[in-house]
């Protein structure tokens, strides 16, 4: 089978996210509309129910390079978050964080996001005190 090329890819990632057509839990689109390489994007993740995120918007930024979609995104929480895969500095960290660390082509942003946010809810973390409401990096 061949191969989506970068670019068909990543118009399928816009056109879902734009149209609000995944869950709606997450949402994500190009941080700059005239990116015409699709590179720089953002996202934000409900905060799962009954955890410490319950009510909380986290915003992220989604790095999409010429390496996108055989390599994972590189992801950054611009939000404070406290999560084990996620380090000081908002980055998550692809050897904590499953998704990225097995990454698969067939992979989306919007798996990172869901992913991320069920990370959220695990027993482990859900329960883990948080930054301030609405602190950033």
């Amino acid at each position: 089978m061949s191969k989506v090329p970068r670019n068909f890819k990543l118009l399928e990632e816009l056109e879902k996210g734009e149209k609000g057509l995944g869950a709606e839990s997450i949402s994500y689109g190009l941080a700059n509309q005239d990116d015409i390489t699709m590179t720089y994007w953002n996202g934000t993740i409900l905060g799962p129910p009954h955890s410490n995120h319950e009510n909380r918007i986290y915003s992220l930024t989604i790095i999409c390079d010429e390496t996108y979609p055989d390599k994972p995104p590189k992801v950054r929480f611009t939000t404070k978050i406290n999560l084990p895969c996620v380090d000081s500095e908002g980055h998550v960290i692809i050897s904590n964080f499953e998704t990225l660390k097995n990454w698969k082509r067939s992979y989306t942003m919007e798996t990172v996001l869901l992913e991320l946010r069920k990370s959220m809810a695990l027993a482990t973390n859900k329960k883990l005190p948080q930054p301030v409401e609405n602190s950033t990096y």
